[in-house]
């Protein structure tokens, strides 16, 4: 009876002890778990870095047409305003041009007015038609100087925004040079992200396998 009891306590003891090292071993990982573990670990990681730079790629690419329409609308506003400045310069020509030919005409006015009053007397017909070209023609002279004035002024004007509108051409391919360079490089992340996780699951397929 008691070489029974000692059996069992001897079987029971074993159980014991076979627990105890199968708990212990399935608390202790292998490293092959390990390398497994840290595997996936990195594949999460890699999916991470991958989604985060190809949302960087496409919201530089979504910056670089932007950069692309800025600049298209601001060649067209320089060229339009390059059109206005040719069209300022013609009609200040002309206005130049009429502007000299009413002085000229006034100059000829006041020679004929001198002419008539010597020959006729101020208050002949010949003199008072005289005088009546002369304000004319003055008035002529004046209403081409404002002209001047004006084509002038809008002259300037244009010259302005031609020249703002030209900074900003500059200014639209430094950040399309800059937005393409963010982008190439976001790109070139994404293609080693996309190799890290080739490699990392490649890693995890043989860590799995126990090579």
């Amino acid at each position: 009876m008691k070489a029974e009891l000692m059996v069992r306590r001897g079987v029971l003891a074993m159980a014991l002890a076979g627990l105890l090292v199968a708990g212990a071993y399935a608390q202790d990982p292998t490293p092959q778990q390990e390398d497994v573990k840290a595997d996936k670990k990195d594949i999460r990681q890699d999916k991470k870095d991958l989604a985060k730079d190809r949302a960087d790629r496409n919201a530089d690419q979504r910056d670089i047409n932007k950069d692309k329409r800025d600049l298209s609308k601001d060649r067209a506003d320089r060229n339009a305003d390059q059109r206005d400045i040719n069209h300022d310069k013609r009609d200040l020509s002309k206005d130049r041009a009429d502007r000299n030919a009413d002085q000229r005409d006034i100059n000829k006015d006041k020679r004929d007015l001198a002419r008539d009053d010597a020959k006729y007397g101020a208050n002949s017909s010949e003199a008072k038609d005289d005088r009546k070209d002369l304000r004319a023609d003055r008035a002529d002279r004046n209403k081409d100087q404002r002209d001047i004035n004006k084509d002038k002024v809008d002259l300037a004007k244009d010259r302005a925004d031609r020249n703002a509108d030209q900074r900003d051409i500059n200014h639209d391919k430094k950040d399309l040079a800059k937005d393409r360079k963010d982008r190439n490089k976001d790109q070139k992340d994404i293609n080693k992200d996309k190799r890290d996780l080739h490699k990392d699951r490649k890693d995890l397929r043989k860590d799995r396998k126990g090579r």
